[in-house]
Formats: structure tokens, sequence, C-alpha cells
């Protein structure tokens, strides 16, 4: 155990101060009370994604019900919430339990070292601040900076960008001076940011076009759920809560099941709500029909299907074709029309980055990520005392997260009980036939799934993507199994 004095050390060390950092903080708090622990984050704030995308009208495609931690009931209306509401939950979350005073702001961690003969990690940290590097050790390191490059979002290589001669800005970096009201708007993308930016903007530009190469499958979702609205009024909050949240969790899986099983039937009634929102002589064909089944890609959600609206109310348009290249006035399609712009905004997607981009050493061999496969969707085969929080790709992160962070406590308290100092996945060679570990096929996953670890086709080196059967095997199943070592 760490001491008082020993200030670069801690039995945990929780790379991120995000929704994943914050919430594994307070697992720990909950289930580990004699353990020392810290978060490193590289900004000087907390919040992680819902502190760094500052675009308008940024929101949650994920309802909070399940959204929220299991130990934080949210208690506000809206089910989809927006960025700023999110934000302040987290703060909150953090203030309330005193997390926020175990995390080291400005910490960009670069390297992670183990030493088998010391069953310690050695991290080193750059100071954003300063510039500084410091060192830190832990017995246990958890990555809870998930999977998105922070610094740089996707951005292709369109011809002409220099003609333009409006701006051009990347979601991913929203200006604070953009002034947009009044201005005609071309938004290129059709994923979740594009879908929430577009109505948003349509409030106050004189027209904004969504430009995609491909269409999405969007869902009109309600902003407010009908059942915890209707209990508010016979139960305590944490109750409505917690119903609520299983409610939500059982539709998810129902909707991503159905989806794999009967796709046609899914994909009829999510195109039937575009119809009767958009009338039937609009050309859903072209615009809202993808060329995938629902799920293949990640599906989008509008509240109360605010982009229809704009579209109806002629206060934005859907354009589909692919770009040719960028004129002074604006985009000139492959097509030969030409949509004249002010503002240009790239919502084309992300980069990942495995771990933040540290690189991971295990005495003394430097680890390549795509060599490795994930153990219950979180540790890391033949890496001792590590961990990272990857939520669910068909639901909300922060279930998976929650999950995670009460397995990675009943670890290390199962370690204290019985005198272990490390715990290993041990993975026997050619004994797991490998998938990709992220299972979508979008464009961002696949840019990037050479540089992520594998899964294997069976548990426990498969991720299911099934809360239930990861809340059984996690939560109630005996630790020990063939797989983990323990010493």
């Amino acid at each position: 155990m760490a001491t008082s004095a020993d200030t670069d050390y801690v039995d945990v060390l929780i790379v991120g101060a995000g929704l994943s950092g914050i919430g594994s903080a307070r697992h720990l708090q909950r289930a580990c009370p004699g353990r020392s622990f810290a978060l490193l984050e590289s900004r000087d704030t907390l919040g992680g994604t819902w502190d760094l995308f500052r675009y308008p009208g940024i929101r949650s495609d994920s309802d909070m019900y399940t959204l929220g931690y299991s130990f934080k009931p949210w208690l506000e209306r809206k089910a989809l919430a927006d960025g700023p509401s999110i934000l302040n939950y987290l703060r909150e979350t953090a203030a309330e339990t005193g997390v926020d005073q175990h995390i080291r702001y400005s910490h960009r961690v670069c390297s992670a070292s183990w030493s088998s003969s010391a069953a310690m990690w050695t991290v080193v940290a750059q100071r954003t601040d300063t510039g500084e590097q410091v060192e830190l050790r832990c017995q246990f390191l958890l990555m809870c900076s998930g999977y998105y490059d922070y610094e740089n979002g996707y951005t292709p290589d369109f011809a002409g960008t220099d003609e333009f001669k409006g701006r051009i800005v990347h979601a991913q970096h929203w200006p604070e001076d953009l002034e947009y009201r009044g201005k005609n708007v071309i938004v290129i993308g059709s994923g979740a940011t594009a879908v929430t930016l577009v109505p948003e903007l349509a409030r106050e530009t004189a027209h904004t076009i969504m430009l995609q190469r491909s269409p999405t499958y969007i869902a009109s979702v309600p902003e407010e759920d009908s059942t915890a609205a209707w209990l508010q009024r016979f139960l305590p909050g944490s109750w409505v809560y917690r119903i609520t949240r299983w409610k939500r969790v059982l539709l998810q899986m129902y909707v991503y099941v159905l989806s794999r099983r009967r796709p046609e039937l899914v994909k009829r009634y999510l195109l039937g709500q575009v119809r009767e929102a958009l009338g039937k002589d609009y050309d859903i064909k072209t615009h809202f029909t993808p060329s995938y089944n629902p799920w293949d890609q990640r599906l989008c959600a509008v509240p109360e299907g605010d982009m229809f609206k704009a579209i109806r109310e002629q206060r934005a348009e859907v354009v589909t074709d692919h770009i040719e290249r960028f004129t002074g006035k604006g985009i000139l399609l492959q097509s030969g029309r030409e949509l004249e712009a002010d503002i240009i905004v790239l919502a084309t997607g992300l980069n990942l980055k495995f771990m933040g981009g540290a690189q991971l050493t295990v005495d003394g061999e430097v680890i390549d990520p795509s060599t490795l496969y994930v153990y219950r969707g979180m540790m890391f085969g033949n890496i001792p005392n590590l961990a990272q929080v990857f939520g669910y790709t068909n639901a909300s992160w922060t279930l998976k997260s929650d999950l995670t962070g009460d397995f990675i406590c009943r670890l290390l308290n199962y370690m204290h009980k019985t005198g272990a100092s490390t715990v290993t996945p041990r993975l026997q060679e050619g004994t797991v036939e490998e998938e990709p570990m992220l299972g979508l096929n979008s464009g961002y996953v696949l840019r990037s799934a050479g540089q992520f670890p594998k899964q294997g086709v069976r548990l426990p080196w498969r991720l299911y993507q099934n809360y239930i059967l990861d809340f059984l095997q996690l939560r109630l199943r005996p630790l020990r199994d063939k797989v983990l070592e323990f010493k």
C-alpha cells in the first residue's frame, strides 16, 4: 500500500478523467476503500469527450438512463441529453464523491512499462502545461482514455480546399468565434455528428446542406421517456432510474438482436419513419436508404425527428453525391452540380488511437497492440495488471464501463485476500481464432482496425456486445477460471 509520503506511487492509476475514469474511480472508492488511486488527465479539466466537443447542439445519441452511472441516477426529464448537461452531470459526480481531488491535470501519458521483478508499472507522463516529464508507479493500471484521437479528427484529402473563399472547420475542433447566423453552410458527413449539427445550424443559418456520399440509418426517438415520466408520479427518483435503466437495456438489446436476425423488418420500420416524416414524394431511396443492414454501422438517433423537421421546413437539405473538388464558391460535385457556401463543416469522422497512443512495454519488450487478444472486453492476453475500458458499440458506453469497474474491484479484492501481486490472462498461442475487436464496418473503425487488439470466437476472448451476458459473466460468476493466473 502507498504511504502519504510516497506521492509517486498509487495502488491503482487511472488514465483519463472522462466518463469512464470518473466512474471507475467511484467504483474503487466504494468497493476498495483501502486502495490508493489517482487519475491522470491530459487536459486541464475533466469531462473527456463531453468537454472537448463544443459544436452546436452536441448531445448524446444514447439515453441518459443507460449512459448515466449505475450509482448516480439521472433525474432530468430529457432522456437524450445535451452536451453541457452531461458535462455538468460528470462534474457533479466527481465533486460529490471527492473523485475530483484525485485528478492530476495536464498529464499526458507517453509510456507504461511493466517490471515482473517489481510487479509494478512505471508510467511516464508529460506535463502539457510545463513540458516536464514525470514518473509514477502503480500496481494496477486502468486505461480510461477511450479510443478516439482527441488531437485530430479525420479529414479526407479534398482537392481545391485552398481555393475556397469561405471558412472550413472540423466539427471536432469547433471555433468559438465562428459566426454562422444567416450564412449558407455545408456539413460534410452523415453520421451522428452531422445529424446533430444540421438541425441545430438550420435554426439560424440561411440554409444548411448535409452532403453525404451514402446514407445512414436515422431513427426518430422521443426526447423524454414516457415510462419514467409516469413512474415519477408514484416512486422515488432512484427507483424510477433503476427501472427505466433496465427497460432501456432490454429495449436496446431487443432492437440490436432483431436487427441482426430480421434486418429487413427493422429496415422497413426505420424507412417507414422517414417516409411518414418527409412524405411519399421525398426521395428516401437516394438519401435515407443505406446499402448495409441496420447495426452493421452504428444507428443514428434524432430526438423528436428534429432532422426531418428541418428538411420538411426547407431550412435544411440532404444532398447525396461525391465531391469532385472544392471551388472558390463552395463544392463541385461529380454530378456537375455546384453547392455554394460561406462555411463548410467537416463532420467526416474520427481517428482512433489505442490507449491514447501510449507505448506499452513488458519486461523491456515493446508490445504491438495488434498482436494482443482482449480478455472479457477489458484485459489483454499475457499482459499483467492492466485493463482498459471499452464501451459497447451497440449500446451505451457506460453500461460496460460500470461492469468493468466492478470487475476490476473484484479482482483487486481477491488479490488482496489471497496475497497475489499480479493477475494475468494467459493466452495459449494458436488456441484462439481471431476476429476484429470493433465489430462495425464504419469507416473510422475500418481505417484503424490494424492498430487495435483482436478478439476470439468464444468466451472469455469474445466480445458479445450483450449487457445481460456480461452482467452474468462479470458480476456473478467466480473470478477463477482456466485463463486468469494469479501470482
